[in-house]
């Protein structure tokens, strides 16, 4: 399974999320309002920022219950 890094910049209100390892040689492409891609050298996309980035408060918790029918299947 390929390595997923998340970094989340509270100062500078970014999300940026890399598939694999952050290459040391990359290009960014705003694709659309405060979106960019982040390419290597190859032109292939390794990742993405999200530009102006706040979380929302959690939103509330979310219980869900399974139980066996009698043959086992749920």
């Amino acid at each position: 399974m390929a390595k997923i890094t998340v970094i989340h910049d509270r100062i500078g209100e970014t999300l940026t999320i890399y598939f694999g390892e952050p290459s040391a040689e990359q290009v960014c492409e705003e694709v659309g309002e405060g979106i960019i891609l982040i390419k290597d050298k190859e032109n292939r996309v390794i990742g993405f920022e999200k530009l102006y980035y706040k979380p929302t408060p959690p939103e509330e918790v979310l219980t869900v219950e399974a139980s066996m029918s009698p043959s086992g299947s749920l």
